[in-house]
């Protein structure tokens, strides 16, 4: 009798090894591959080993005991590691910028045409054409192309020229005289071009004297044609625009060569209401001085 009861408690220990080696146990059940198909590979490799020999059958080895679950990965190791990216360096400083206008700049502007990227002469005033230059120098360099001047250029610029001489600083005029028109040949003529931008006062076909000018708008503009000086005043105010207008020397209806200060600030940035701009207050109060009522004015 103590015999059956033994051999049927070592049948029911076998039955209990073969559930577990099954899968049976709830916390390890079997995993399935996508889908529900057949057992994944992480499933049939966690099975357990057979028991060795000399140990009572259904005794787990240490094989086939439930392996402690992975620790979830923290925050840090479940995130790859980002990579540091260096902040900017702060950007260089800026000497000289667009809109600037000092003797610094006239020199800049000398230093740029030495290096053959200004085609103008130095005016002190800092503008797109300046900051056109200047990028043009920077790219030529291999610097960045910011088209304002920080130390980096102006060091570049510096070793590759020469200080300005007086000369290079105040040439007689910015843009280029063009070919005289033919009728400013002869006489005493205040020859003004609107291709070159320029006036020239010439007696007998000889140039005594070059200064750049501006002209009217569109919708406001400088007559064109042959025309006397009827009258000139040193100091006269608008009195359709009330601005000054210095040195003004009247040809055509209200029309007049004159100095304009606002010509002088912006450049080209600007327009006459119909007059020709003078930036040059200097040159232009000489040539007023020589100009005499009933001289010829020539604009083409």
């Amino acid at each position: 009798m103590k015999r059956s009861s033994s051999v049927i408690r070592a049948a029911v220990l076998a039955a209990a090894a073969v559930a577990l080696a099954a899968g049976c146990d709830p916390g390890q059940g079997a995993t399935t591959g996508a889908g529900g198909g057949a057992p994944s590979a992480s499933a049939s490799a966690s099975a357990p080993a057979a028991v060795p020999s000399g140990k009572p059958a259904g005794t787990p080895t240490d094989d086939a005991k439930p392996s402690s679950p992975a620790p979830a990965p923290s925050a840090s190791s479940a995130e790859p590691t980002a990579t540091a990216t260096p902040s900017p360096s702060p950007s260089a400083k800026v000497l000289m910028a667009e809109g600037a206008k000092s003797a610094r700049v006239r020199e800049l502007q000398a230093r740029l045409r030495q290096a053959g990227v200004f085609g103008r002469a130095p005016t002190g005033f800092y503008g797109s054409i300046t900051t056109a230059a200047v990028r043009a120098f920077q790219k030529k360099h291999g610097l960045p192309a910011t088209g304002s001047v920080d130390q980096t250029t102006w060091d570049r610029l510096v070793a590759g020229t020469h200080r300005p001489t007086a000369a290079e600083l105040t040439p007689p005029t910015t843009n280029a005289l063009g070919k005289p028109d033919p009728r400013c040949l002869t006489g005493r003529v205040l020859c003004v071009s609107k291709e070159s931008r320029t006036l020239a006062w010439m007696i007998d076909g000889k140039v005594v004297s070059a200064m750049d000018v501006r002209f009217g708008s569109e919708n406001t503009p400088t007559r064109e044609g042959t025309f006397r000086v009827e009258w000139k005043a040193r100091d006269w105010t608008s009195t359709i625009y009330h601005t000054p207008m210095p040195y003004s020397m009247f040809f055509s209806r209200g029309q007049a060569v004159h100095y304009s200060p606002d010509f002088a600030a912006r450049g080209y940035a600007g327009a006459s209401h119909g007059c020709v701009n003078v930036r040059d207050r200097a040159k232009l109060a000489r040539v007023f001085d020589q100009v005499k009522v009933g001289d010829k004015v020539v604009v083409h």
